[in-house]
């Protein structure tokens, strides 16, 4: 009898299984393919290690502005690609060494919930059973393929197949302007690939901060990449996309055709039915404690379909595993960043201007560029950003902060402990900023509450 059983092996699985390891519970860890799910060998780490490479070009091509002068900057596609998989490679090593480590049992197959008892689970795997008294259901997501006149899905590529392509096309129609598109556009522009974006809303990035994202369209379009807003693909033949805009047709041909509306969660094949899992809006239904309907049966990550951002999905595993282990601890969503590692990168945590109106939460507001900090200016020559911050009207409390502008990834983590710890601009302005650091825009920023 396995105290956990988890099924799924990225983020929300393989995170929970070393939290349960480090508790003493026994674990069993189910995953169809490699340890570190979607993320590490579909997502997060392959895109973030591409977008490095085009950074690192981007940088050298930009080098006479800083009095380094690169003749004939080239790039090797092949050895970038090579390099990704190296790093995926490491990456998916080191879990295994920490799933061995933590003596958690790994079964690489299809696994299901077979029976539910009076006291345990049964999870069959392979023709055999394994008794466990708790699962957590951590199955992912995948990509969302819309139902598109004349779409063959074999002739597209989606996060997956882009992954692997063998060289830069000449030209990318991306469908779809949320995060994952804009890091292929990003991407794909810098290696000098002709992109469009095409985007049903009437701006990219979907939820991020409006004024953002407007930046960073504005960014990209300066840099060659073409954008359709406002405008729905009703159909593809072949390599061309018409899409309908103002009640008129266009259309656009390239030389491959990347989907990316969306992510769905991976609910079928689990048997949940049998189980009696309750599934709302295509997710699995979970409290705050990460419990499902039923007692024993916990879920983390993309399978809920709320948050789908890796490091949600780590933190709901192991608040599940604490409360499996008697440890009383609750989910909170209202200081998860979201990143997108574009070029400029945009970060972002709280309460965006849309949502606090649309709540009726009254807030103030300020915003600096990010010039205002000197280490910006000495290591992006001829560039700029912003940081927007709001605190709640009564109370002064940090409710968001917003950035776009390098290394925003690497900054935004601070914002979310203020924002946590429902810090207010006074506590913020104690905090000594090491100096200099692009970081000290947030707190000039804070001190611009005062003007």
């Amino acid at each position: 009898m396995y105290d956990v059983g988890i099924i799924g092996g990225g983020p929300a699985g393989y995170v929970a299984a070393e939290r349960a390891g480090q508790k003493g519970l026994s674990v069993v860890l189910f995953d169809k393919k490699k340890l570190g799910g979607v993320c590490l060998n579909e997502g997060c780490i392959p895109t973030k290690t591409l977008l490095y490479s085009a950074k690192l070009y981007d940088n050298a091509k930009d080098g006479s502005k800083y009095g380094i002068h690169c003749s004939e900057v080239t790039f090797d596609f092949a050895k970038i690609m090579q390099r990704k998989n190296k790093v995926v490679a490491k990456l998916v090593a080191g879990i295994g060494a920490a799933m061995k480590k933590g003596n958690i049992e790994v079964v690489y197959a299809h696994a299901e919930i077979a029976e539910r008892a009076s006291d345990h689970i049964i999870i069959k795997a392979q023709d055999t059973l394994y008794n466990c008294r708790n699962i957590l259901l951590a199955t992912g997501s995948e990509a969302m393929i819309p139902p598109i006149k004349g779409l063959v899905r074999e002739e597209i590529l989606t996060n997956r197949e882009i992954l692997e392509i063998d060289h830069v096309p000449q030209s990318l129609t991306i469908i779809g302007g949320g995060v994952i598109g804009m890091e292929f556009a990003s991407f794909f522009n810098s290696l000098g690939c002709k992109v469009s974006v095409i985007e049903m809303l009437d701006e990219i990035l979907g939820p991020t901060d409006r004024e953002l994202s407007s930046m960073l369209r504005q960014d990209f379009t300066k840099k060659g990449v073409a954008f359709y807003l406002s405008s729905k693909v009703v159909e593809i033949k072949g390599k061309e996309v018409f899409f309908e805009k103002d009640g008129k047709t266009d259309s656009l041909t390239s030389e491959e055709i990347l989907i990316s509306v969306g992510r769905k969660p991976i609910v079928q094949g689990l048997n949940l039915e049998a189980s009696g899992v309750e599934v709302v809006r295509g997710g699995v239904k979970i409290d705050d404690r990460c419990r499902t309907n039923i007692p024993n049966i916990y879920a983390a990550g993309d399978i809920t379909g709320f948050s789908l951002l890796a490091h949600t999905a780590s933190r709901e595993g192991e608040v599940a595993i604490n409360n499996i282990s008697g440890v009383r601890d609750r989910m909170r969503y209202h200081a998860i960043p979201s990143i997108v590692y574009t070029n400029p990168e945009i970060a972002c945590v709280g309460l965006t201007e849309e949502e606090a109106r649309s709540k009726k939460i009254e807030y103030n507001v300020r915003t600096l560029p990010m010039s205002f900090a000197g280490r910006f200016v000495v290591e992006n020559e001829g560039k700029n950003g912003m940081v927007k911050i709001l605190t709640g009207k009564k109370f002064n409390e940090i409710l968001g902060v917003h950035m776009i502008g390098n290394p925003a990834s690497e900054m935004i983590f601070g914002a979310a402990i203020m924002i946590e710890m429902q810090m207010r601009l006074t506590d913020v302005e104690q905090i000594v900023f090491p100096h200099p650091t692009v970081s000290e825009i947030l707190k000039e920023t804070i001190f611009a509450f005062h003007e």
